[in-house]
């Protein structure tokens, strides 16, 4: 078997995995579908319709986005008729945005960490050591096997979220206004680096625990900045724009690059035998 082969199937049995496990994929579902679909909908479905100014409370929503037109940061908010239009175009096209940060990481961090911690709590990662697979291509392996279902389902609720967005917000503007620059800078730059981070980071901790619950209470530590970025982002107090998205993607490349540096040096094959006696 080449390491081509043995990577495929390093991914086929890890996929196979975590989708016989409920426990394992029904919070990948759960999470993309509340917090990319559900919850994004229904915020601009009511601001969409409703008369915002009876609701009160939204004062300092207004004045954040009057501080982000006079500042320049989103001009086209000037030219928009109702505060309707502002709000939910804002809401769309910029706060939501992070929250599909949070949609690869969980994905990530429940898919690592099932790697070598659950191959330790199955007991099959010392018959998995004892193949003749090299640990770079078992490395590799499990890195593919947890990327790229994190990133087919962050891109089909990005699908999804941007077919919604479109449907709601046409009516309205009488264009499709879904995606901008920021999205698409979003989805195809940040979000596959994100990714390929919190795997590194995890694959790092996952081989050094002995459990997967442990595992996935340490990698979920990484959602705790993310949650800061929303809040920044709603506020209007931290504005991401195509710059910033891009600067933030060439950061977390430079962090997985010292990661795959550390997992290199720290899980050698006798280090991964010791960690499980």
């Amino acid at each position: 078997m080449n390491n081509r082969q043995a990577i495929r199937a390093l991914v086929r049995k890890d996929i196979r995995s975590v989708t016989a496990s409920v426990q394992l994929w029904l919070p990948m579902l759960i999470v993309p579908l509340i917090i990319g679909i559900i919850m994004p909908s229904a915020l601009l479905w009511a601001a969409s319709r409703m008369e915002l100014r009876s609701l009160g409370n939204i004062s300092f929503l207004l004045e954040s986005l009057d501080a982000l037109t006079h500042g320049g940061q989103i001009p086209q908010l000037a030219s928009m008729p109702t505060d309707n239009h502002r709000i939910v175009y804002y809401l769309a096209m910029y706060m939501f945005a992070p929250l599909f940060l949070i949609i690869p990481v969980m994905a990530s961090s429940i898919l690592t960490a099932n790697s070598f911690a659950g191959e330790k709590e199955r007991k099959t990662l010392e018959g998995l050591l004892f193949t003749p697979i090299s640990m770079d291509t078992l490395f590799k392996g499990k890195v593919l096997a947890a990327l790229i279902p994190s990133l087919l389902l962050s891109w089909v609720t990005f699908l999804i979220y941007g077919i919604i967005a479109n449907i709601l917000m046409y009516p309205m503007f009488g264009t499709l206004m879904f995606p901008n620059l920021n999205w698409i800078i979003l989805v195809v730059w940040v979000v596959p680096a994100c990714s390929l981070m919190v795997i590194l980071l995890n694959v790092l901790i996952s081989a050094k625990v002995r459990g997967f619950q442990e595992a996935y209470q340490l990698g979920g530590l990484i959602v705790l900045p993310l949650i800061a970025l929303v809040a920044g982002q709603a506020s209007g107090m931290l504005l991401i724009g195509p710059w910033m998205l891009l600067m933030i993607g060439a950061l977390l490349l430079l962090i997985s690059m010292v990661l795959l540096r550390f997992v290199t040096l720290w899980n050698s094959r006798q280090q991964l035998a010791e960690s499980q006696i």
